[in-house]
C-alpha cells in the first residue's frame, strides 16, 4: 500500500495500535503453566473487543487469531495445548485488520528466569530491527535495510533467517513489495514516499533456513531453525517518508 491521503494513515495507525497493545497485553499476561491456547484467546478477546479481526485467520484460514511460536518454533506456531514453563522464549505475532486497512507486529519475550545468552539475543533482535527502520526512507534502496541489518549481525556474530522476509502490508497482510530481504542482497529497487511495510528480521545463533517441521511436529505452518538455533524476530509495521519512517505499530 501506498499512503497518500491522510485519512488512509488514520486507519493505518489505529489497527496498528489495536495490534500492538494486543502483542503487550498477551505478553504482559504470559505465566508457566498457560498454554499457547489460553494466551491466543487472550488476544483473540482483546482484538474482537477493539472491533479487529484476526489477519491471518481471515487471510489463510490460520487455526488461531495470533502465531505463538515458542523455543524451537521460531514462526507461524498454532496456539494449542503446548504448556508455557519457566525459562521459555516467546514469539508473540500479531496480525488484523479493520476497516480495511492492516497492520502488523511481533516481538520475542522472555519467561523468567532465562539464560544471559538469551537476553542479549532478545536485546540485539531488537537493536537489529531497529537499525533496519532506520534505512527506511523516500528514495532509500529496498536493500539499504537488509545490508544495514547484516552488517549489525555480521560484527555481533550472528546469522539470519534468510527465507523469512518483510513485505509490503496496508490493505491486505501481504502485498507489494511481497519480499523485503532483512539480509544483504543486490536489490535494486527503491523506497518510495507513503510507502507501507513491516521491518522484521529474524536474528540467530546459528540459524541460516526456516523450515517446515517433519515427523510429529509436521502441521503446514510451524516452522523451525535449520540448523537448529535459537531465533528472535522483532516487528513493526512502518510508513516511508521523506523524514525517515514513521511507525504505526505503538501501543499509544
Amino acid at each position: 500500500m501506498t499512503i497518500t491521503h491522510q485519512d488512509e494513515l488514520d486507519g493505518l495507525k489505529t489497527i496498528g495500535g489495536i495490534v500492538a497493545r494486543t502483542m503487550h497485553a498477551m505478553a504482559k499476561a504470559m505465566e508457566p503453566g498457560m498454554t499457547t491456547r489460553e494466551l491466543d484467546a487472550i488476544g483473540r478477546a482483546l482484538l474482537e473487543r477493539e472491533g479487529a479481526i484476526p489477519a491471518p485467520e481471515a487471510t489463510y484460514d490460520f487455526p488461531g487469531a495470533t502465531c505463538i511460536s515458542v523455543n524451537e518454533e521460531i514462526a507461524h506456531g498454532i496456539p494449542g495445548g503446548r504448556v508455557l514453563k519457566a525459562g521459555d522464549l516467546v514469539n508473540i505475532d500479531v496480525s488484523a485488520s479493520k476497516a480495511g486497512y492492516f497492520a502488523d507486529t511481533g516481538a520475542s519475550f522472555r519467561i523468567a528466569p532465562v539464560r544471559p545468552s538469551l537476553d542479549r539475543l532478545c536485546r540485539d533482535g531488537k537493536r537489529a530491527m531497529q537499525i533496519g527502520i532506520a534505512q527506511v526512507g523516500h528514495g532509500k534502496p529496498l536493500a539499504g535495510i537488509g545490508n544495514a541489518v547484516g552488517r549489525f549481525a555480521q560484527a555481533k556474530g550472528y546469522t539470519l533467517i534468510r527465507n523469512l522476509a518483510s513485505h509490503g502490508v496496508g490493505r491486505a497482510l501481504h502485498e507489494d513489495p511481497e519480499e523485503v530481504p532483512t539480509w544483504p542482497t543486490r536489490d535494486k529497487r527503491r523506497i518510495h514516499r507513503g510507502l507501507v511495510l513491516t521491518v522484521e528480521p529474524f536474528l540467530s545463533k546459528g540459524g541460516i533456513w526456516a523450515t517446515e517441521g517433519t515427523g510429529t511436529r509436521a502441521d503446514g505452518w510451524t516452522l523451525y531453525s535449520e540448523p537448529a538455533a535459537p531465533v528472535v524476530q522483532y516487528e513493526h509495521t512502518v510508513v516511508a517518508t521523506d523524514r525517515g519512517a514513521l511507525i504505526v505499530t505503538l501501543p499509544n
